[in-house]
């Protein structure tokens, strides 16, 4: 079934009405009609089954068949600060996260960052990746779209983080998984957790010691090496798996 996401407004008692892009996609490339059915998210805590009534050039009117309350998404909120990777490797970052949950994506500029964005290439990138998450948030059925922040310098991004329950680095000289569990233990349903990770090469170690100044916690993800489009990817996942067994 298709998914569309709408502002709390398009939403009536009965009715959902679509306007915007997902218009022209709807009637010209799915080419959809009146009958079919579709799955509507208000992006915040509802899905709604709805029927599609009518197509015209600037919206589309559904009928509300039901709805439901439970959600997919993780009992607490994910922060990736991911340092920007090289090519397209952050549109991969990005669809994968969503994917597992992940509540926003923050890039991060670091020391060995090699991509350097000026203003309006950044601008360009980010509404790309913007568009990668919502694609991702259809595909895996999550009611809300993870929003992708600006780019942050590392400083900015530790200052960000100062706000959320804990805050994860995972770094090659870390303590053994004993020790990485017992911090992972701490994290409950209902709690913000920042995770960085570094960019192709990873972070210097005096950024990490920046980092642990500021109240960050380090973590091993194993004896093996992973790739910055990797690493993210393995943290999430255990999270999402402790999270939801809960």
């Amino acid at each position: 079934m298709y998914h569309f996401f709408v502002q709390q407004d398009q939403i009536s008692k009965e009715q959902i009405t679509i306007t915007g892009t997902d218009v022209n996609h709807i009637k010209n490339v799915l080419r959809m009609g009146a009958g079919e059915t579709v799955l509507i998210s208000n992006g915040v805590d509802k899905d709604y089954y709805c029927k599609i009534i009518s197509v015209s050039s600037n919206e589309v009117i559904t009928q509300i068949l039901s709805v439901k309350e439970e959600s997919t998404e993780l009992p607490a909120r994910l922060i990736l600060f991911q340092g920007l990777p090289k090519s397209d490797k952050m549109e991969l970052i990005i669809q994968k996260a969503v994917e597992l949950g992940v509540y926003e994506v923050i890039p991060v500029e670091t020391k060995r960052t090699v991509v350097k964005l000026d203003k309006k290439k950044e601008e360009s990138k980010r509404r790309r990746w913007q568009a990668v998450s919502e694609s991702a948030a259809k595909q895996s059925g999550r009611i809300m779209i993870p929003n992708v922040n600006a780019v942050l310098s590392f400083r900015e991004a530790i200052a960000y983080s100062k706000e959320l329950d804990m805050v994860l680095i995972p770094f090659e000289h870390a303590k053994g998984m004993v020790e990485t569990k017992e911090v992972l233990s701490h994290i409950k349903p209902g709690m913000r957790v920042g995770i960085f990770i570094g960019p192709e090469g990873g972070f210097e170690d005096s950024e990490v010691l920046f980092a642990q100044d500021n109240g960050v916690k380090e973590i091993t993800l194993g004896k093996r090496i992973l790739r910055t489009e990797t690493a993210g990817m393995a943290i999430l996942s255990v999270l999402a798996f402790q999270l939801e067994s809960v």
